[in-house]
């Protein structure tokens, strides 16, 4: 796990493709956006369904604000051939929440450790020069639960912070979850928690 020296990171808003030809053989990469592993699942069935007659389907991905979570697979290719340098783009650019995935077609000349190397490391690199690389913010998500007498204290702490909400329930008791970027999380949450008969609980980051 790598340390987060701020609330930011970086990752791609786009899918895009990179195309690498070597001695009859055509890698193809594809870069994606994801959040989850669900995702990344969903996305390899797709690709193996609609390149179902590639010789391998490779693939790495890194998820998470603090990029923690990240798998190499190398799809049948010698170990250490395509999944490791797919990762090393993805890391050379500091990305996260990304997959990326190289389809080879075979074209029956063999092209060694270094040429398989180059050949997904290259479209990779040309994959992720073709998105747009985008920085979003980390963020934590609040809940409060508080008394309908105390919506005007609420709320005029969420509009003056320009708070953004993510739902609500208005009754006797109401409830507001609410998104707060990282760096000014304690700040708010003392904030917030300074008014009577409230409680305010920590949900996730995000």
């Amino acid at each position: 796990m790598e340390l987060l020296n701020n609330d930011t990171y970086k990752t791609i808003s786009n899918t895009s493709v990179g195309l690498f030809k070597d001695r009859g053989s055509k890698f193809i990469a594809l870069a994606i956006p994801v959040n989850n592993e669900n995702e990344i699942i969903e996305q390899l069935d797709k690709l193996k369904k609609e390149y179902h007659n590639a010789r391998h389907h490779c693939y790495a991905y890194r998820l998470g604000f603090d990029k923690s979570v990240y798998r190499i697979n190398d799809d049948g290719e010698p170990s250490g051939t395509a999944g490791k340098p797919i990762f090393g783009q993805i890391r050379s650019k500091d990305l996260t929440n990304i997959l990326i995935v190289v389809i080879r077609y075979f074209g029956g000349v063999k092209l060694g450790v270094g040429g398989l190397i180059n050949a997904y490391k290259t479209a990779s690199k040309e994959a992720i020069e073709k998105s747009a690389i985008i920085t979003k913010t980390v963020n934590d998500i609040y809940e409060i639960i508080f008394d309908y007498s105390k919506m005007n204290e609420v709320m005029k702490i969420l509009k003056e912070e320009n708070l953004k909400q993510l739902c609500h329930s208005f009754e006797l008791i109401c409830k507001i979850s609410f998104s707060v970027r990282k760096n000014d999380s304690s700040r708010i949450f003392n904030k917030i928690k300074k008014i009577n008969n409230l409680k305010i609980n920590y949900l996730r980051t995000i």
